[in-house]
C-alpha cells in the first residue's frame, strides 16, 4: 500500500479526501434562509458545501484565501468562485440570505467575518457556522484511531482545533440563534481513504514539516493490522455541529 505516500497528497487531497456534507445539511440551510437568491460560502476550500448550496440558491458565491483549493473546487452551474478571505467579503452590502462556513469559522478572525457578515446579510439574512470533530470508526478500529488522535498527533494540532473538537460551542456568535437539527456525515472508507484524510490535516502537515513523518508512517501501519485487507469498507461517522442564527 506504500502507506508512506499518503502523508505527501498534492493539492488535490482535501478535494479527493475530504467528505462532503449530507444534502439535508443543505436543504435545512436554505429553508432557513429569507429567500434563495444568494449564498455566500467563506472559507469554502475546495466546495464540499458551496456545490451543494448551488442545488437550493439561484446564485452562490464560494470564497477562499487559497488559490490551490479553489483549482480543485467542485464546479456547479450556479457556483462562482473567488479568492477572497472572510475578513473582507467582494459582496454588496444587503444582498446576501445566506451566509455559511464550513469546517472553516476557526480559522477566521471571527470579529472582522461577524463584522462582513452583517454587512452583506439581507433583510432576515441566516449565518451558519458548520463542523465536525474526530471521527468514529468501528470497535475494532476505533481504539488505534483515537490513541493517535489523542496521544500521538495532538501535540500538533493548533490551537484553534480546540474550538473543532467542541463543536465551536464555546465560539462567539453574536446573532439570534435558533437550533439545529441532528446531522452526521457517514461513509464506508477503505483504509488508503481514510489516511488520504487523515493526510489532509493540519496536524499530519505541522508533523510533516516537523520531521515526524515516522508518526503516521506508524499509524498507517498499525491501522493496517488492525483493518486486515486494506480494501475493505468500514463505518466512518463524523457529527456534525451547526451554530445557526439570524443577523
Amino acid at each position: 500500500m506504500h502507506s508512506k505516500n499518503w502523508f505527501t497528497q498534492g493539492g488535490g487531497a482535501y478535494a479527493r479526501f475530504r467528505p462532503t456534507y449530507p444534502v439535508e445539511l443543505s436543504a435545512f440551510l436554505a429553508s432557513k434562509a429569507p429567500d434563495t437568491k444568494l449564498a455566500v460560502d467563506a472559507g469554502c476550500g475546495s466546495g464540499q458545501l458551496t456545490a451543494q448550496l448551488g442545488e437550493h440558491f439561484d446564485q452562490v458565491i464560494g470564497l477562499d484565501p487559497s488559490a490551490d483549493q479553489l483549482a480543485n473546487a467542485a464546479p456547479h452551474p450556479r457556483v462562482r468562485y473567488e479568492c477572497a478571505t472572510a475578513e473582507k467579503l467582494p459582496v454588496q452590502n444587503g444582498t446576501v440570505s445566506l451566509v455559511t462556513a464550513a469546517q472553516a469559522a476557526h480559522w477566521f478572525d471571527l470579529p472582522a467575518f461577524f463584522h462582513e457578515a452583517r454587512r452583506v446579510a439581507a433583510p432576515g439574512a441566516v449565518v451558519a457556522l458548520v463542523t465536525y470533530g474526530a471521527l468514529e470508526l468501528e470497535p475494532q478500529v476505533n481504539a488505534v484511531f483515537r490513541y493517535f488522535y489523542r496521544e500521538v498527533i495532538g501535540r500538533f494540532w493548533p490551537a484553534e482545533r480546540a474550538l473543532v473538537d467542541s463543536g465551536y460551542a464555546g465560539m462567539e456568535f453574536p446573532f439570534t440563534e435558533f437550533p439545529a437539527p441532528a446531522i452526521s456525515i457517514t461513509r464506508k472508507w477503505s483504509l488508503p481513504e481514510l489516511l488520504g484524510y487523515v493526510s489532509t490535516w493540519s496536524a499530519a502537515r505541522s508533523a510533516v514539516e516537523a520531521g515526524r513523518e515516522d508518526l503516521l508512517a506508524r499509524f498507517a501501519e498499525d491501522m493496517g493490522k488492525v483493518w486486515g485487507d486494506f480494501t475493505i469498507k468500514r463505518s466512518v461517522i463524523w457529527p456534525v455541529a451547526l451554530r445557526i442564527g439570524r443577523t
